[in-house]
């Protein structure tokens, strides 16, 4: 960290010591930062951008997807989408599958309960040829180095881009959502009248922010010159929004639940306590098909807003989880080879499985003690003897799986514990990650756990989570689960300022020079230029993990430009999960983005240019801005965290 008292020519920034980069060329070692300060912007001035009519939402899961809306006349009044056609049996549920099928030629077919049922009803011999999607969410959250090339592979093991699939659903919904308005209003609905919100979960880094809003670009959802009718919504936090607002005969206490699976008819919750009250402290834990987000809030008096007492954590333990262990069971008991085969060779069929087992999953509870059958396609049986030479019944019978079996109908009997078995690691891992989170210093004296997400239906679930709380807090489950994070989404459209005070999730920095200090930098850090004696590669923090930081405020520095020719400064922007970082080498450093600041255009007689940045760590996206200090023009300023 740079101190106060350091003079302003001592920092130029060292880019190009640390790390030899095209900037090189554009004179990057001759920016200067000036005197480093944080300010604290008046929030309530923050610009309300146009207004919009309408607020649509799109929650994007990783297993199912849908919309919900609210016109801003009526912000009481959230609609949800209407219903799909399909549907399967024993699922009942708003929300349509994050499934995607293409023609053989690449062009969008259908989405959802559409696409899955073409798709099967495709004779195998055309199906090879279609390509479909499922489950390609996850894709940006386990992608290193995410860019907008990075590829996805449909069920028959063709590539496609990811960008284009992700296009391709919003711009589905898009259309689903303005044929629903314009049949509700009775015209043709505008889209600049809407202000779109996409659910993301809050553990994603920036890359896959960025890209959800490239994609919404791509789609035509908004343009890019209008910005602001996007916003990126955070899933726990929408979640929380709507939490809080919840009324007692919205939810579930598990603590006080009679009946099975959380629903009774007719049920109070000891009087009116269930209600959030100004200061109380509680956790959202979102349980989805791909992440497990957590999120740990306080309602502030006067108006209720929401701040954040830790940065969001979580990690890659959604319900899919359940599903790559039912697969693992089937390569014990038949083999990785057929398994690998039949999901290229009978892709259709493979879907048809995993939805068979889907329902299945829905039927685990702690105290089941009847067996749970899942069907097997014919197809599987067939291709199994036509690959092995013995039937699947042979291969259960010599496979040492315990507790599945072939019953005489053609169907897997699974007895409960190897069912729960499959749910195990998954639960263990959000059981672990709950008990850490809990034992942070920030987050005592919670009152209430918020349950929310698809997987928060699950019995297995929801006694682990009791087990661990051990009545610490109330566990509060809101009874349309499933939409909860797409109704709090809507809110959080039409008043976006309602989260005051957020955590950075990690620490951001650039690259400086500050005068060389014996005994206090590293000798391999020196470097003599003109006679003085610098040392490279100091990380200038921006701001660090975990930091609160208000919505609105902003980290200012200010760059010079090496020449006064010079038409773009480009900045490397570095980060970190740990605390406090001293050099850009150290190995906990990634750079993770870069600060381009277009000066061109902007000429000035001073003759030393000083370019002033805002950055802003406080909303759900990391934004900047510039102005030109001499005369006083904004600087087009823009932050970049795809790999390019």
């Amino acid at each position: 960290m740079m101190t106060e008292k350091e003079t302003a020519a001592e920092k130029i920034i060292s880019d190009e010591m640390a790390n030899p980069s095209p900037a090189k060329s554009m004179g990057d070692p001759g920016i200067t930062p000036l005197s480093p300060s944080h300010t604290q912007n008046d929030t309530d001035q923050v610009p309300t951008g146009p207004s919009f009519v309408v607020v649509v939402a799109i929650d994007f899961g990783t297993t199912s997807s849908g919309y919900a809306y609210a016109f801003t006349k009526e912000p009481e009044c959230i609609h949800t989408m209407r219903r799909w056609e399909g549907g399967d049996p024993g699922v009942s549920n708003q929300k349509t599958p994050t499934t995607i099928l293409l023609t053989p030629d690449r062009k969008f077919h259908s989405f959802g309960y559409a696409a899955r049922d073409f798709y099967h009803d495709l004779d195998p011999s055309e199906s090879k040829h279609w390509l479909y999607l499922e489950k390609f969410k996850m894709k940006l959250h386990t992608t290193a180095n995410l860019s907008i090339d990075t590829d996805l592979h449909a069920a028959n093991g063709k590539r496609v881009k990811a960008l284009d699939i992700f296009a391709y659903a919003l711009a589905f919904f898009k259309e689903q959502a303005l044929k629903e308005l314009s049949d509700q209003t009775g015209g043709d609905f505008d889209n600049n009248d809407v202000r779109w919100v996409i659910t993301v979960p809050a553990i994603w880094k920036m890359p896959a922010k960025q890209f959800m809003r490239e994609a919404a670009y791509k789609s035509g959802l908004v343009s890019r010159e209008n910005p602001e009718q996007l916003i990126i919504a955070l899933e726990p936090e929408a979640a929380s929004i709507y939490c809080r607002k919840l009324r007692l005969h919205q939810m579930v206490d598990l603590g006080t639940k009679t009946t099975q699976n959380g629903f009774s008819p007719t049920e109070n919750v000891g009087g009116s306590m269930t209600q959030v009250s100004p200061g109380d402290r509680y956790v959202v834990v979102d349980c989805g098909g791909g992440t497990v987000d957590l999120t740990v809030h306080q309602i502030r008096l006067p108006e209720g807003h929401l701040k954040e007492l830790y940065k969001a954590s979580g990690g890659p333990y959604g319900s899919i989880g359940i599903d790559y262990e039912f697969e693992k069971l089937l390569c014990k008991i038949f083999g990785q080879d057929f398994i690998d085969q039949f999901k290229i060779k009978r892709p259709a069929a493979w879907v048809d499985l995993m939805i068979a087992f889907e329902s299945r999953k829905r039927a685990a509870a702690p105290d089941r003690t009847n067996p749970l059958n899942i069907n097997l396609p014919f197809s599987f049986i067939d291709y199994y003897k036509k690959f092995r030479g013995h039937s699947v019944e042979h291969a259960l019978r010599k496979s040492n799986v315990d507790f599945v079996k072939w019953s005489s109908q053609g169907m897997l009997r699974m007895n409960p514990d190897a069912m729960n078995a499959l749910f195990k690691p998954t639960i263990d891992h959000i059981i672990q990650h709950l008990t850490e989170l809990f034992e942070k210093p920030e987050v005592s004296d919670i009152k209430f756990l918020f349950l929310v997400g698809g997987f928060a239906e699950s019995p297995l679930l929801q006694q682990a989570i009791q087990n661990m709380l051990q009545g610490r807090s109330r566990i509060i489950i809101p009874h349309d689960v499933g939409l909860t994070i797409l109704k709090g989404a809507v809110l959080f459209g039409l008043d976006p300022s309602v989260i005051k005070v957020r955590r950075s999730p990690l620490t951001y920095g650039v690259g400086v020079l500050n005068r060389f200090v014996e005994g206090k930098h590293p000798p391999e850090k020196l470097l003599v230029k003109d006679g003085t004696r610098w040392c490279t590669d100091v990380f200038d923090t921006f701001i660090a993990t975990d930091q609160s930081v208000a919505l609105g405020e902003s980290v200012k520095r200010s760059y010079t430009p090496a020449k006064p020719s010079q038409q773009v400064i480009v900045i490397h922007v570095y980060c970190s999960e740990k605390e406090s970082v001293g050099f850009i080498s150290e190995s906990s450093v990634k750079k993770c983005g870069t600060l381009r600041l277009d000066v061109s255009g902007t000429k000035s007689s001073a003759p030393r240019r000083e370019i002033q940045t805002l950055m802003q760590f406080g909303d759900t996206e990391i934004r900047a801005m510039a102005v030109d200090v001499s005369t006083g023009r904004t600087v087009k300023a823009s932050i970049d965290f795809l790999s390019h």
